[in-house]
């Protein structure tokens, strides 16, 4: 057993390792970095299962790290989804290293590939302690170390127009985002005058009279975590900075960033929660938040022709299933255990499906003329392997059963029925069939139409594998559950 906070100093330590090695190598072929980088991943998601747990409360001293810093059973489950995200995004990247060589400008072959194998290892580092921080501040460190590491990923190849577009408006609204982060955390810490967020619950809990400041200070972090989880109002950002960006770092946006962002989220709800007088309020915000989000990202999604924007206004959609759980909670310890679950399990099988999604997205943009979806037309023709993978993936998406996308689907709306959400249960069903449409649109274009390219697609060794990992967790997990419910099951408070 070793101190939980060494999986985040391993990583950290790794990205430098290999920004050094980066510096001294003339090999032109920058993939052996990201070979390294996954190897050290794996051997970090194989040891997250041999760290220390939490100490007993009675245990910890006044000013001790674990007052900003958790290794509960939620940080540790979503660090390992930020590991394994970290690895299948190195992989794709690897794909990709010929359409970065194209776009970044450089007199020497190779220059500039490496920094894009070592930049998603500190990208990981920042999830790992937001799925850890109890502290405003140590989240806030966090956020912005997965941020700027976006800023540089979205825009790194500059000799895109398309690239350089997605990263400005990034650029843009992220900043934005992260004030009203520090101005939510400022109004906080100037109620309670603490950041750690059970010492806040507590200072909450007495404040009488104040509901008005309790609420604007809530609202105002709920804007910067609403940008991080894409949700309606605040996802104007996302289906242009996912077309625009290369496709990997499309990927880790829509995956890594909103797995740690519903953790934080809860986190910080739950003080808020606390306060009997705002509670019916704060969980109406959320319920409207919620059901926009399910309406926007599942309709919109239903007149696009290209698939990044696809999976962009997919990932709106998902976020806002992910909210309807959210939504559900109540005030009880069992009641956030329980909705930390529902969360966990969506996730995980959320990270199998966009995963394998965009790993196909990558292989056939890269061999064909884009990204649009007539280009996947006769797939089944060209890689009946791609299409079988692609099929399980829209499959899992759309929520048809035997899938782990169906199950995490059905927790949510069984989370909805208990709490008696009957409006968001409704706005789900509904939202269920659109998603149905514009996935099984896809589908339809593989099998059913004829290919405007008719060579065969290679696939490399390690992204076959990965495929096929990806295949079976999504039919695996999805009928039988119980392996990830148990890792989950001893969320008793997040």
């Amino acid at each position: 057993m070793f101190p939980p906070i060494t999986l985040e100093i391993l990583v950290l330590c790794l990205g430098l390792l290999l920004l050094l090695v980066e510096s001294f190598t003339n090999n032109p072929d920058k993939r052996i970095l990201a070979k390294c980088a996954i190897l050290g991943l794996l051997c970090l998601f194989i040891g997250s299962f041999f760290v220390e747990g939490n100490p007993a409360l009675e245990s910890i001293a006044p000013g001790s790290f674990w007052h900003f810093y958790s290794a509960d059973s939620a940080a540790l489950f979503f660090k390992r989804i930020a590991l394994l995200t970290t690895v299948g995004v190195l992989i794709m990247s690897m794909d990709y290293q010929q359409v970065l060589a194209k776009f970044i400008p450089s007199s020497r072959p190779g220059a500039g590939l490496g920094e894009f194998f070592c930049l998603p290892l500190f990208t990981c580092t920042g999830l790992m302690f937001m799925a850890s921080a109890t502290d405003l501040i140590l989240a806030f460190v966090a956020l912005e170390l997965v941020t700027i590491s976006f800023y540089v990923l979205v825009a790194y190849m500059r000799g895109n127009a398309a690239t350089l577009e997605a990263g400005v408006k990034y650029l843009i609204l992220g900043a934005l985002s992260t004030g009203f982060v520090v101005y939510g955390i400022t109004w906080i810490f100037g109620l309670t005058g603490e950041t750690n967020l059970a010492k806040v619950a507590t200072k909450l809990a007495l404040l009488e009279g104040s509901d008005t400041a309790i609420l604007f200070s809530l609202l105002l972090v709920l804007v910067g975590l609403g940008f991080k989880v894409a949700a309606v109002p605040f996802q104007g950002w996302v289906p242009d900075v996912y077309q625009g960006a290369p496709t990997p770092v499309t990927a880790f946006l829509s995956i890594g960033s909103k797995s740690a962002g519903f953790l934080l989220l809860l986190r910080v709800l739950e003080p808020f929660l606390g306060v009997a007088s705002i509670q019916a309020k704060v969980l109406c915000i959320l319920t409207l938040i919620a059901g926009a989000t399910l309406l926007f990202g599942n309709l919109a999604a239903l007149t696009q022709d290209n698939f990044k924007r696809l999976l962009a206004y997919s990932s709106i959609g998902h976020a806002g299933y992910l909210l309807v759980a959210v939504a559900s909670i109540g005030t009880k310890a069992s009641s956030f255990g329980s909705i930390g679950s529902t969360i966990g399990f969506y996730l995980f099988g959320y990270l199998l499906m966009t995963l394998l999604s965009f790993l196909v997205l990558n292989i056939v943009s890269i061999h064909s003329r884009g990204d649009d979806i007539i280009q996947f037309n006769g797939l089944a023709k060209r890689s009946p392997f791609l299409a079988y993978a692609l099929l399980a993936s829209m499959s899992s998406l759309a929520g048809i059963p035997f899938t782990v996308g169906f199950y995490g689907k059905f927790l949510v709306f069984a989370q909805a029925i208990n709490a008696h959400q009957y409006v968001l249960l409704a706005l789900g069903i509904i939202t269920v069939a659109a998603g149905f449409y514009f996935y099984l649109r896809v589908v339809a274009a593989m099998w059913w139409q004829d290919p405007a390219i008719v060579t065969p697609i290679p696939i490399s060794p390690l992204t076959k594998i990965a495929i096929v990992l990806l295949v079976a967790g999504i039919f695996i997990f999805g009928v039988c559950p119980k392996p990830i419910l148990t890792l989950l099951s001893p969320l008793a408070a997040l």
